[in-house]
């Protein structure tokens, strides 16, 4: 990866002050009324709702920023960007490293308002459920990086909303899966925003699930990985 394009990513990242402050907003404020909500109705502790909200706000991230290659193969930005030293791999690796540095402020700042809110984690609590939310936002990357070179900068909103939407309230991450239907349920566990969930919740409210999560969501990675390698040659193929 040319280091001079990581930089000029992130500086582009920086220069969207209102992207950050919704990316980090968003999830916190539906933290602070769910757990009041759930803790008070349905018995849901605060902390498996902070877990579910740090995962929303990690994928939401990473894949928000991933999908916004869409706008750049519109404009020709990529077509430009083959005519550079800049190898392939070296774009795609500078697109995934923004997404993840994007993820990780939301997941810090659930954290904190789940600590002000009265959650109580040891210390490698918090950082397992920090640092293992990040760190599994990997392949929600990856698919944003995927739909930037399948989309279009007309539809790309339309599809991002559905999968935004999908992964969302059918992984999870709104309304606990006990509480889903049994065939909903079982769909539920097949989303990799489930299994991003379930690290935050094995390290909140305990629970042997960290190793299958971490697993599951490998497999995620492996698989979306390949999917964008192929997409962007083949797009390449035809410039």
């Amino acid at each position: 990866m040319k280091t001079g394009y990581l930089m000029f990513e992130i500086r582009r990242m920086l220069r969207d002050p209102k992207f950050l402050l919704f990316a980090v907003a968003l999830p916190v404020g539906l933290f602070l009324l769910q757990a009041d909500l759930y803790h008070g109705r349905e018995g849901v502790p605060a902390s498996y709702v902070m877990g579910s909200l740090a995962a929303f706000g990690a994928f939401k991230a990473a894949l928000d920023t991933g999908a916004r290659t869409a706008v750049e193969r519109g404009m020709g930005w990529q077509r430009q960007l083959r005519l550079t030293p800049l190898t392939g791999a070296g774009y795609l690796a500078a697109k995934g490293t923004v997404a993840l540095l994007v993820a990780f402020p939301p997941v810090v700042g659930v954290a904190l308002a789940g600590a002000l809110s009265g959650v109580h984690l040891s210390s490698g609590g918090w950082w397992a459920a920090v640092l293992g939310v990040w760190a599994g936002s990997v392949p929600f990357a990856l698919l944003g990086l995927l739909l930037g070179q399948v989309l279009t900068p007309q539809n790309v909103q339309v599809f991002h909303g559905g999968v935004t939407l999908v992964l969302s309230f059918v992984g999870g991450l709104f309304i606990p899966v006990s509480l889903f239907p049994g065939v909903l349920a079982t769909v539920a566990r097949v989303l990799p925003s489930y299994w991003l969930a379930e690290v935050a919740h094995a390290a909140a409210v305990g629970g042997a699930r960290f190793g299958q999560a971490a697993l599951v969501l490998g497999l995620y990675t492996l698989a979306l990985g390949a999917a964008v390698v192929v997409r962007y040659r083949r797009d390449g193929a035809r410039v």
